[in-house]
């Protein structure tokens, strides 16, 4: 049996999600958790391209790791001596996380070996981004504009509240 190169592809991407996720979930530094979501967003992304959803792909990078992502870095690296917390008992709920791993791994298990598995004819992917940009700038162009201008809005009151007001 021979594996082509897409399929390959989708194996290392898939790996790379679940290993940065695993990272996320364990590892005692929040620093290398914080830096294991990149890989996690990332591989996300490049799932929905194998979707063949490139403006969701795209939507996944500019928002969750431009915005997300960084907001969370920069929250983590801000906070002085967030690694010098000191949990005492890091054993707290561990036995009922495993039994509610078990009971969810049993159930994908279950429903996986029950699935009829249909295989469908290969769809050929057409590009998304300038369907929803037309539609953007065709019929839904008050709701686009109305949006603007609610962000702009927010934005002007986020400002106008964290300004420090200097007294004479």
């Amino acid at each position: 049996m021979e594996i082509s190169i897409d399929v390959l592809i989708f194996y290392l991407v898939s790996l790379v999600v679940v290993g940065s996720a695993c990272i996320v979930a364990f590892s005692r530094n929040i620093v290398h958790s914080a830096f294991s979501l990149l890989g996690t967003f990332g591989g996300v992304a490049g799932l929905y391209v194998f979707l063949g959803a490139d403006f969701v792909a795209a939507v996944q990078v500019l928002i969750y790791v431009g915005g997300i992502l960084v907001l969370i870095l920069f929250a983590v690296m801000l906070t002085h001596r967030i690694s010098d917390i000191d949990i005492t008992n890091r054993t707290v709920g561990r036995i009922p996380a495993l039994v509610a791993v078990a009971v969810f791994l049993g159930i994908l298990v279950y429903a996986i070996g029950e699935t009829d598995w249909v295989r469908v004819k290969e769809v050929a992917f057409a590009p998304t981004t300038a369907v929803i940009g037309n539609l953007f700038l065709g019929d839904y162009l008050l709701p686009f504009q109305i949006a603007a201008v609610v962000l702009l809005v927010a934005l002007i009151g986020a400002i106008t509240l964290s300004r420090k007001e200097i007294k004479e």
